[in-house]
């Protein structure tokens, strides 16, 4: 996006598919914590490209926080897009065994040592809670980056429990370019996304079969997209499981269904599939929790149902099923969110002005050191 605007834009990507073998795992869990190779790296590459800010949308596990002191010593400002909350949890999703826990805002990162929380390992989560501690102690997100951005107000708040500087985050949420769709009839519900528990796919097939048992809905009127480790749960139910779709495939999907299911039971950061309905005119069922509760306005761009209730997820189905009139003017104002909140020209408009307040900042700022 930046480039077809007419600014400069350099990526540097790496790739985790490359971590073999017990040392190989051993050296890059070591790394997790600050990585020289990814240090010296980032040097020679902002000596190269001389850019004027440096953004970092995911540092771990290969580049390590190391980048925002290898940015600092050759004097570039910093923004860090906060897509998940891996820099205060463990778990990266504030989530354990199923349940939204904030431990990790609380009691810091140990905690989730003993549960051995990444990959069931001892060695890879001890330095995932030592990469969290130390930069926690040493400073680094107070003093080596510029300007973080964060998806959600409640992110945010979060974010700010956990000690990260509020007056350095700045609230950003996602977007996509998707033209308005024609005028399609709609039928049915849908669900789009990884079939997972914390995603709440157990409480919507609670949710169906219970609606399934009044004779309420029939198979056909609930189409869940993707895959993921619940798969085989989601074969055998009676939905309409189609499997992982491509973009366009899920696009045309959301122009013809009635309302978008969203019954996650954690804290969402911002789901991409939500920016996606609403540029498709697709209303949302959601889960009254996290960022979900904040980006679908009750009764407006959508229905929110009490998380993990599927009496309540059922309730609001139905509903969406016998209230067409109301359901395509929940579409309509779903559209005008989108059009009003996440379409790439405001995108724009909010990252630049990100990148100037990150240069500003970091001109402005008292010395930090290297």
């Amino acid at each position: 996006m930046l480039s077809s605007h007419g600014l400069l834009a350099a990526l540097h990507i790496t790739s985790n598919q490359d971590i073999q073998g017990f040392a190989g795992k051993i050296s890059a869990a070591a790394g997790v914590v600050f990585s020289w190779t990814s240090y010296r790296v980032t040097r020679q590459l902002i000596r190269d490209c001389q850019p004027d800010v440096v953004h970092v949308h995911n540092f771990f596990p290969r580049l390590s926080p190391s980048v925002f002191y290898a940015c600092r010593a050759e004097g570039i400002p910093t923004v860090l897009t906060l897509h998940n909350y891996r820099i205060v949890c463990p778990t990266a999703m504030l989530l354990h065994e199923g349940k939204v826990t904030e431990r990790s805002l609380t009691e810091g990162p140990w905690w989730a040592f003993r549960q051995r929380v990444y990959r069931n390992s001892w060695a890879g989560t001890f330095f995932l809670c030592l990469m969290i501690w130390f930069h926690q102690r040493a400073g680094t997100w107070k003093h080596k980056v510029d300007r973080f951005i964060v998806l959600s107000e409640f992110g945010r708040e979060r974010m700010k429990a956990a000690g990260i500087p509020a007056e350095l985050m700045v609230v950003k949420p996602n977007f996509v370019d998707i033209p308005r769709q024609g005028d399609y009839p709609r039928a049915g519900l849908l669900f789009v996304g990884r079939l997972s528990a914390e995603k709440g796919i157990g409480v919507l097939l609670d949710a169906v079969a219970k609606l399934r048992g009044t004779a309420s809905i029939t198979e056909r009127d609930v189409t869940i997209l993707g895959g993921g480790p619940m798969a085989n749960v989601v074969a055998t139910a009676e939905v309409n499981a189609l499997g992982p779709k491509s973009g366009s495939e899920v696009r045309q999907h959301m122009t013809t269904a009635v309302a978008l299911v969203m019954p996650s039971i954690w804290y969402e950061g911002f789901p991409m599939v939500l920016v996606e309905a609403y540029a498709c005119g697709l209303p949302i069922i959601a889960s009254r929790i996290g960022a979900l509760a904040e980006l679908v306005e009750d009764g407006v761009t959508g229905l929110l149902s009490e998380p993990g209730n599927s009496d309540d997820l059922a309730a609001k189905m139905e509903w969406a099923l016998n209230h067409p009139d109301e359901i395509r003017r929940m579409g309509e104002a779903a559209r005008r969110r989108y059009e009003s909140l996440y379409t790439p020209s405001r995108n724009l408009a909010q990252l630049t002005s990100i990148y100037e307040e990150a240069i500003a900042n970091h001109r402005e700022g008292p010395p930090r050191g290297d």
